[in-house]
């Protein structure tokens, strides 16, 4: 093991609060929906997600909202309803494993024709912080914002830059994950079924409010993973619900240590300490 990465795997955890939550996967529509199915006090059905009417927009950008800005919007607004925390006051982190699949999608099509004229909407709706950037129009928030990509360690990625960030500025921080379906044939090299993500409001300090106290370090540990095959099956096949065991763990208000995967052979353990 090289220094870099001995020291890397023993350094301080980071800490932060849990105050508010925000979900949407197949057959999980909302964190209350969630919280029923994760402790086991309700069965799991897959379904379509469903993604609401973005109407914190103008109505000029309600109408070119993709699927994947509308998903990100509706993730941070329930995560910070949940944590009874004003949205344009929060700094961001948003964090995906790809592009709007269905934008892509459109553009590669149009790409191919002899009319290689690409539709203003389309193009800056393909920009990685295209979510990001919708979310300060409906926010009008002026706080940092970040955007990042880490393929299937986006999730893991987004959550160490959130949780730095609330440690080094003493500041709430809302995490927002998520991912998008891919249609043929794109499909058949990103298999990303539906579209999902989780929004997480980190703050410095226990409030009121906090759901859970939460710790974060690297580890050489294996990830761990779902005991429902179809919940395993959309941790596997949506990098966002990479997060399940976290998930399932608040849902379930245990103290336990959850591994996620991260970049192998490094993975993020963490602490959770329900409130």
């Amino acid at each position: 093991m090289s220094e870099h990465h001995s020291a890397a795997c023993v350094a301080e955890p980071l800490k932060a609060w849990i105050q508010g939550v925000g979900l949407i996967a197949p057959g999980l529509p909302d964190w209350p929906s969630a919280v029923a199915v994760l402790n086991g006090s309700a069965p799991y059905s897959c379904a379509p997600s469903v993604l609401p009417v973005p109407s914190i927009l103008p109505p000029a950008e309600r109408r070119r909202a993709s699927r994947v800005v509308k998903l990100a919007l509706a993730l941070g607004l329930e995560a910070a309803q949940h944590g009874q925390v004003d949205e344009s006051t929060l700094a961001t982190v948003f964090t995906a494993s790809g592009a709007d699949g269905h934008n892509c999608d459109a553009l590669c099509a149009q790409l191919a024709t002899e009319d290689r004229q690409i539709s203003p909407t389309r193009f800056h709706n393909s920009v990685h912080n295209a979510a990001a950037g919708y979310w300060g129009i409906a926010t009008r928030a002026m706080a940092p914002c970040q955007v990042l990509c880490a393929y299937d360690a986006s999730f893991g990625a987004g959550l160490l830059d959130a949780m730095a960030q609330v440690v080094h500025d003493q500041v709430p921080v809302l995490l927002i994950a998520y991912d998008s379906e891919y249609p043929e044939p794109l499909f058949s090299k990103r298999p990303v079924p539906d579209c999902a993500g989780v929004a997480l409001l980190l703050t410095p300090a226990r409030t009121a409010h906090s759901l859970a106290g939460l710790q974060v370090q690297a580890t050489r540990q294996l990830a761990d993973t779902m005991s429902q095959d179809a919940l395993e099956g959309l941790r596997m096949q949506v990098p966002a619900m990479r997060a399940l065991p976290l998930l399932q763990s608040l849902a379930c208000r245990h103290t336990s240590s959850v591994c996620l995967d991260y970049l192998p052979p490094m993975q993020l353990m963490l602490e959770l300490s329900p409130c």
